[in-house]
């Protein structure tokens, strides 16, 4: 009884939060307004699920590996739907994050940056998998969404004799930039106008703020590292466009 009561205001809040949402969305005729308030069903479901698991495994190696293996798998595929679905993105979106995020989990824990546990193993990977995943996606819509919009401009230089890659370099580069901007902001902005989600958990945990903050540097470093690698490798799969792409949903 008293568990309920301490979630009973928790709930009360999220379903008003939730209303406003769908009120919001609702009144002003936007496309799906159910899908955010959807998602904040979904992701208070999979929290809850994902907070017993852990209970249990976050001290376990083999267990927390497991854990950020379904992790990058979940994040892989939704990255790759949004890019078309295709078996072909899957594999492309699989590639560019794994080498993005396995590149910067060694530099983090050979450094001794973080110490290598699977308590910190788990919180920093999970962390930059969905960092990584939100930046594959902005990279691939942004090269695709560019082409189709410049098909006339491609073509032309293909015309020239440029070669497919050469013909989109320009906009490739611009993708990989515009993917960065979200994750490049909120680092500007951490402690001025943010205060990062493992900042805030790690002191209400009762770690330090100095110790806090020294995590949070770590973990920003981290996505920027590995979000870097991985809209570069995504992009460069995808820039040599033979053929004007399909519009993106």
């Amino acid at each position: 009884m008293s568990d309920f009561g301490t979630f009973a205001p928790t709930l009360v809040g999220v379903a008003a939060l939730v209303a406003l949402t769908i009120t919001v969305l609702w009144g002003t005729h936007i496309p799906n307004p159910f899908a955010p308030s959807l998602a904040i069903l979904r992701g208070a479901v999979q929290l809850m699920l994902i907070s017993v698991i852990l209970s249990g495994v976050i001290t376990s190696p083999l267990w927390v590996t497991v854990a950020l293996l379904v992790m990058f798998t979940v994040a892989a595929v939704t990255a790759a739907r949004r890019l078309g679905g295709r078996r072909k993105h899957i594999v492309l979106v699989a590639s560019a994050m794994g080498a993005g995020i396995v590149t910067t989990l060694l530099i983090v824990f050979v450094s001794g940056a973080i110490e290598f546990s699977p308590r910190y193993a788990l919180a920093i990977g999970g962390i930059v998998i969905g960092n990584s995943m939100s930046i594959a996606t902005l990279a691939g819509r942004r090269l695709t969404e560019s082409v189709n919009d410049h098909w006339d401009e491609v073509e032309g230089w293909m015309a020239l004799g440029a070669t497919p890659r050469q013909s989109t370099l320009g906009l490739a580069r611009n993708a990989v930039y515009s993917a960065l901007i979200p994750s490049t902001d909120q680092t500007k902005t951490t402690g001025l106008v943010t205060l990062p989600g493992a900042f805030v958990g790690a002191i209400f945990g009762g770690v330090s703020p100095l110790e806090a903050g020294r995590f949070q540097l770590v973990v920003l470093a981290s996505i920027m590292a590995a979000g870097s690698i991985t809209a570069v490798v995504v992009v460069r799969m995808l820039a040599p466009v033979r053929m004007r792409p399909a519009a993106l949903q």
